[in-house]
């Protein structure tokens, strides 16, 4: 997919292991990176080992309020369990046009339960309880359930696998695309409407579940696709 010039991306939650990988894999690729974090100090924290790690990257850490504020695309890379109250904290700061991609999902781990086990969600997803939670005109896309932390982390290595993107608008989900296919080895596919996020995101306990069996980091691959996905 061709991409225009990199606008800055906000990662909320990039303290974390599969924050923390997407923010090396986008900087590394030349995308500004804002880390939010809960505590500002973390923030900066992660911005230092992403810098160290990717030295020709741009990185800065600060509260997630201030990550959010005059960027066009918000990542939400926190678990389930922080995602409500996260969101709610940034009802202020999010604003009417921003795209946030979430990859939250509901694993049962949330309330010491199995990561092979699913939570239910009564909007039907994490995704379409994060459409309702953050303010008018903010724009919700699901993605980025099955890659793994780990690898995403591990630069030398080579991704090589699909993300499955779900949304209920076109044009967004090919934003959120161009984005995330700025990461060598990703190749974003459009799985449907947001409601189709209750699949995607159930996949990631699937995969845990296969990964622990084989002892690998596997991830997902679909085959048969035209090489124009996007139009």
């Amino acid at each position: 997919m061709a991409s225009e010039p990199a606008e800055p991306v906000a990662i909320v939650g990039a303290s974390g292991a599969l924050g923390f990988g997407l923010a090396v894999r986008l900087g590394r690729a030349g995308v500004p990176v804002v880390i939010g974090s809960r505590d500002t100090a973390r923030a900066e924290e992660a911005a230092q080992r992403a810098g160290e790690a990717v030295p020709q990257g741009s990185f800065s850490g600060v509260e997630n309020a201030r990550a959010v504020e005059g960027v066009g695309t918000v990542i939400l890379s926190v678990p389930f369990r922080n995602q409500s109250e996260t969101l709610k904290n940034l009802k202020e700061s999010l604003s009417e046009g921003q795209l946030l991609i979430d990859a939250t999902v509901p694993l049962a781990a949330a309330v010491s339960g199995r990561a092979t086990r699913m939570l239910g969600v009564w909007q039907g997803s994490a995704a379409q309880a994060a459409q309702e939670l953050v303010p008018d005109g903010v724009k919700v896309v699901s993605a980025l359930h099955t890659v793994s932390a780990g690898l995403l982390a591990d630069l030398s290595h080579d991704l090589g696998q699909d993300v499955l993107v779900c949304g209920d608008s076109h044009e967004d989900k090919r934003h959120a695309a161009q984005l995330i296919e700025r990461i060598e080895g990703l190749r974003c596919v459009d799985c449907g409407r947001l409601e189709m996020a209750r699949i995607a995101e159930s996949l990631t306990a699937l995969m845990i579940s296969v990964n622990a069996r084989h002892k690998t980091h596997a991830g997902i691959r679909i085959t048969g696709l035209p090489d124009d996905r996007w139009g």
